[in-house]
């Protein structure tokens, strides 16, 4: 269609003026006046239905907080100044770029390399080591005191038969231990991981930059190279604060899931370094075992 070029735009006067109702009669102007001077913005925000610009604003409000307080957080390493863990001032490349695992050796480095979650509480500071092992080694001293003398009270008896005897006195001991560790602030446990070495180097690039982002546990070490060939696995262990505090276990494995590093259908078991402190090992003549959790069961059981 073609315009009328001569065409003009019809003249505004004598259809719209200053008293005209275009602008609202008396009335109107005093009411919507009023609604003015009593319109509270942040009220509207606080019960507005959630509309998308509203959800859009909140998320924005949430980012600048969530900034402003980690502008304000001051970083830790509690292996600050040692040569085998990552520093402050070193990027996770530059970190990796020092030390790869796969090439660091023993005799250079030392038996582990370290990384530390630079956002989190935890301070070792607050171990009591010394006190662990005095009372733990007791616990396990009296414990195998008792063990040897049903043992020999029932000699003869079938092995099933002294076991069964001795499994109320093990389970007591384990609850000993924990309790002392947790008196003694020895709450720390990992997850283990044994990657072989063709894996090593990206294993624990991925877990080293997750620790350091805030999205796995407080700390993280894997084995160095002990010289021992190419086809043996190599030590990786993922660190929480607290082996009691099954959210935070359950929150890390399910993370290493997510990462592709644990496979659901296989288990990965949880140590928890009380044990460490005191060499209770696999095999351990208490029969005390060993791992306290197995991935495939944490990952399954119901929420509490």
């Amino acid at each position: 269609m073609t315009l009328n070029t001569t065409e003009e735009w019809v003249d505004g006067d004598g259809y719209i003026s200053d008293e005209s109702s275009f602008y609202g009669d008396e009335d109107l102007r005093l009411h919507l006046e009023i609604e003015t001077s009593n319109f509270s913005p942040s009220t509207y925000w606080s019960t507005q239905h959630l509309s998308l610009s509203s959800i859009a604003a909140s998320n924005l409000a949430l980012a600048a907080r969530q900034a402003a307080q980690k502008a304000n957080v001051k970083l830790y390493n509690p292996y600050e100044g040692q040569l085998s863990a990552r520093q402050l001032t070193e990027s996770v490349p530059e970190f990796l770029t020092r030390l790869p695992p796969l090439t660091s050796q023993l005799s250079e480095v030392g038996p582990w390399i370290w990384v530390a979650n630079p956002h989190s509480a935890r301070r070792p500071l607050g171990e009591n080591l010394a006190e662990l092992r005095t009372a733990g080694e007791k616990l396990l001293e009296d414990f195998m005191g008792e063990k040897r003398r049903i043992e020999g009270d029932m000699k003869g008896k079938a092995k099933a038969t002294i076991t069964r005897k001795l499994n109320p006195l093990v389970k007591e001991l384990q609850d000993r231990i924990f309790e002392v560790a947790k008196e003694k602030g020895c709450t720390s446990g990992k997850w283990m991981l044994f990657p072989m070495p063709e894996y090593v180097n990206k294993t624990w690039s991925l877990i080293a930059s997750a620790v350091v982002n805030n999205d796995l546990g407080s700390t993280a070490k894997i084995a160095t190279d002990e010289g021992k060939g190419d086809r043996v696995p190599r030590l990786i262990c993922v660190y929480t604060d607290d082996f009691s505090d099954m959210d935070d276990v359950r929150r890390v494995i399910t993370k290493l899931v997510e990462m592709g590093l644990v496979d659901k259908s296989k288990s990965v078991y949880y140590k928890c370094d009380a044990y460490t402190y005191l060499s209770i090992a696999s095999g351990n003549e208490y029969g005390l075992k060993a791992s306290l959790y197995a991935s495939k069961d944490v990952l399954t059981a119901p929420n509490k």
